[in-house]
């Protein structure tokens, strides 16, 4: 099996707390560092990082990896006005797209290398957020915690999906309001604060929120930079940590809340990046991942079986033509 190889960013630039706001961020052991990677959320960025900045238990920094997105670094630099994230120590890399697509897997590559130049105590935790997601005050320190009971294993929080919302609304919006008015996800563990629930399936994590130590990132081998653009990437990083006996636990006191915007159902403007992912995980683990999404593909006439794959019909070839402005 192909092993996720190291991420070299195309840019880099760190960025430190301002003088005289530093000591909100002594850290006591064991300390995290969040991860998020982003592409053209920058409103969605915001509201994130001003909920950790209110975290009960700060990160030593948080990692910010801007994919083929050059506004991020500007918006995050410290001549900006301060806002309500202003003493969150934050450092930012910036990737190139790969073969035109966005390098996902390489941005968490990346993100956790850098997060690791800070941990070097076994107990460290290394925290992934997916930028459209609000962490609760308590997000950080639920997942340490977790992190002591079950230092072994893959750690993962419910996320709730919050409804369209007026943005000042939202911004304006305290965690107890969130947790009112966002639903859990209707396929995945929601256990209640307070409560660890072992033993989880490991097809239902997502990389929307988890956590991990040094040792079960490097146990795993980080994700496989062989996928590119949408999907999979995470269900490989997930079946990998199975293959190697580590647990999947999820950490209900490390809520998270996801941020309405729109998408598509099925994703038909990700065909290909699905199709081309699938066709590799289904090389390396034997079965196809993301079946809903094919069926309902093939419902539409973009996809057809071809022996035990799946493959783009002349339909769906036109299509991306026509949306790429060629010929049809």
């Amino acid at each position: 099996m192909t092993r996720p190889g190291p991420s070299t960013p195309s840019h880099q630039s760190s960025q430190t707390s301002p003088p005289g706001q530093t000591g909100r961020f002594e850290q006591t052991d064991p300390r995290a560092v969040v991860i998020t990677a982003v592409h053209g959320r920058s409103v969605h960025l915001r509201r994130q990082r001003a909920a950790l900045a209110l975290s009960d238990q700060a990160p030593i920094t948080h990692v910010v990896v801007a994919m083929d997105d050059p506004e991020i670094l500007p918006r995050l630099a410290p001549c900006q006005p301060a806002g309500t994230d202003a003493a969150l120590p934050t450092e930012v890399l910036e990737l190139r797209r790969s073969d035109g697509r966005l390098p996902l897997a390489a941005a968490r590559n990346a993100g956790a290398s850098r997060a690791l130049e800070h941990l070097n105590r076994p107990e460290d935790l290394l925290i992934f957020l997916d930028v459209d997601c609000i962490p609760d005050p308590g997000l950080i320190s639920a997942y340490l915690d977790a992190s002591r009971l079950r230092p072994a294993d893959l750690l993962c929080g419910p996320v709730a999906y919050l409804p369209e919302l007026p943005g000042e609304t939202l911004d304006a919006a305290s965690a107890q309001e969130l947790t009112q008015w966002a639903a859990p996800h209707p396929a995945r563990p929601a256990p209640a604060p307070g409560e660890i629930r072992t033993h989880g399936e490991h097809a239902l994590f997502w990389s929307l929120s988890f956590a991990v130590r040094r040792e079960v990132w490097e146990k795993i081998g980080g994700f496989d930079e062989a996928y590119t653009g949408y999907g999979a990437e995470d269900t490989d990083f997930s079946w990998r940590a199975r293959s190697h006996g580590i647990e999947l636990t999820w950490v209900g006191g490390a809520r998270a809340f996801h941020q309405h915007h729109p998408v598509s159902r099925p994703p038909v403007e990700h065909l290909s990046d699905i199709l081309r992912n699938g066709a590799l995980f289904a090389q390396r683990w034997g079965h196809w991942p993301m079946e809903g999404w094919l069926q309902e593909f093939e419902r539409l006439g973009l996809v057809r079986h071809e022996g035990a794959d799946w493959v783009a019909t002349g339909d769906a070839r036109r299509s991306a033509q026509h949306a790429a402005g060629g010929p049809a």
